[in-house]
Formats: structure tokens, sequence, C-alpha cells
């Protein structure tokens, strides 16, 4: 997870039909450390058919998220990116303090209702039910942490997590 703006592009010729290459200056990193200290480079899928992302060169920042397969990073449609100032305060502010909280939990979407939590670890997400998707309220105003106890909840608020109470028609 990196925040970065987009300084050049290059469509490789690799693979059937191509992959587009991103050349990124790297602003913050928020998660992959350990994986990869610095990325100059983004891999997509040369078409959007495919699931390859555009960026736009030289005008944005944005926040790109993805995997590394042999070295290099890989992002998608699959993946989060989106321009920085198109991201909520929450947002921005759970990147900073919260969303490291969450790293030994797992975000289960829910696409139709009722839907269950299958572990402690597991926080439900319910954005897909409306098909806001990233762009959904729970996705732009929450953030889901682990608990002291263990157990994974949808956090939202300015004081420590310990101390709150999630009301139980929130997400």
């Amino acid at each position: 997870v990196i925040r970065a703006k987009v300084v050049g592009k290059k469509l490789m010729k690799d693979g059937p039909f191509g992959t587009m290459r991103y050349t990124v200056k790297q602003m913050k990193m928020y998660r992959g450390f350990q994986i990869m200290p610095h990325v100059q480079y983004i891999y997509t899928e040369a078409s959007e058919s495919l699931c390859g992302v555009k960026l736009e060169v030289n005008k944005y920042q944005y926040l790109i998220t993805g995997r590394v397969y042999e070295g290099k990073v890989y992002t998608g449609l699959c993946n989060w990116y989106e321009k920085w100032d198109q991201l909520t305060l929450s947002q921005r502010k759970a990147l900073n303090h919260r969303y490291h909280l969450g790293c030994g939990c797992k975000i289960r979407p829910c696409y139709y209702v009722p839907c269950f939590a299958t572990s402690k670890n597991e926080c439900i997400w319910t954005d897909m039910i409306s098909n806001f998707g990233h762009s959904g309220y729970q996705a732009k105003h929450y953030a889901c942490i682990q608990r002291a106890e263990g157990y994974c909840i949808w956090y939202r608020g300015w004081s420590h997590p310990d101390k709150t109470i999630i009301n139980a028609t929130d997400p």
C-alpha cells in the first residue's frame, strides 16, 4: 500500500496482450516494507478489459494497493487505487493511524443478507450490497481493526478503539 505520483509509463511487450509499466515517485509506504521497501514501478494489464488500471502521468498522487509477484508490484481493477485528493478525511486518518490495527483481520464482502462472520478475525463488508464497493459509506468512514481480545470490528471515531462502543446499527 503506497501513496505515489505517476511520473512515466511504458507499454511492455510481455504476455499476449502486453503489460503497462508505470514509473512512480513513492511518497509514502503504508504496508509492505518487509517485502519491498521502495517501489519504483507498478505493473498492470495494458487493457482495462483485462482488469488493467489507467493512471495519469504527472497529474495526481494516488493511493495504490496491489500484490508483489516475482519482485514486481502489480495492481488491477480488483485492487484499491484512488486519487489521493478523492480520499475522505476518515480514510486518510485511517491510513496513518488505524488500518495497521487490522493487519490480523480479514474483510469478508457481503453480497446479500443475511451475512455472518465465520471467525472472530473477520469484518463483514456490507458496501457490496449497495453496489458502491470501494466508494461506499463503510469503506469511506470505517476501518476494520482487531480488538485486544482478538475480535475484529468496524471502527469509526477519534478516540482509542478500546474505549468505544460500536452502535449495532452501524456496519
